[in-house]
């Protein structure tokens, strides 16, 4: 089931975006993912809008817009590979007609790997100072 983010979920779509992030951003300093959890909560949920994807009541994943960008979309790992990001996706999607954008870091290996397999494609690239990683920009065809 999908539904509107409610700020009662902040800390399982917390707890969501740390187990995620744990495998996916390896690579970032427990410095940057303390400030970018408090940015997170402070900042980026509310003002984005967020939808929650819940199994039997409980929150396991949530993909985040900021109007026609993803500003994340997250899945606890142990729902990896059973099609929810791509309901995510979906979902928002039939929200937002047209072209969707992301940013990626580039050594997020099972973002790419995701978007890829939506039909994102690379249309930029940047390097991201706050946590001195390379980050792709990919956008999808509506």
């Amino acid at each position: 089931m999908i539904k509107l983010y409610d700020p009662r979920d902040e800390d399982a779509v917390i707890g969501i975006w740390r187990r995620a992030s744990a495998l996916a951003h390896s690579f970032l300093t427990p410095a940057f993912m303390d400030e970018a959890e408090h940015l997170t909560r402070t900042v980026f949920l509310p003002n984005s809008e967020t939808w929650i994807y819940s199994q039997g009541g409980v929150p396991v994943g949530f993909i985040a817009m900021l109007d026609r960008t993803i500003g994340g979309l997250f899945l606890d790992p142990s729902w990896h590979g059973q099609g929810l990001g791509r309901a995510m996706l979906d979902h928002v999607r039939g929200l937002k007609p047209g072209p969707l954008e992301v940013e990626v870091f580039e050594k997020n290996t099972i973002g790419r790997r995701f978007y890829d397999r939506q039909g994102f494609v690379e249309v930029g690239r940047y390097h991201h100072e706050m946590s001195a990683q390379e980050t792709l920009q990919m956008r999808l065809e509506g």
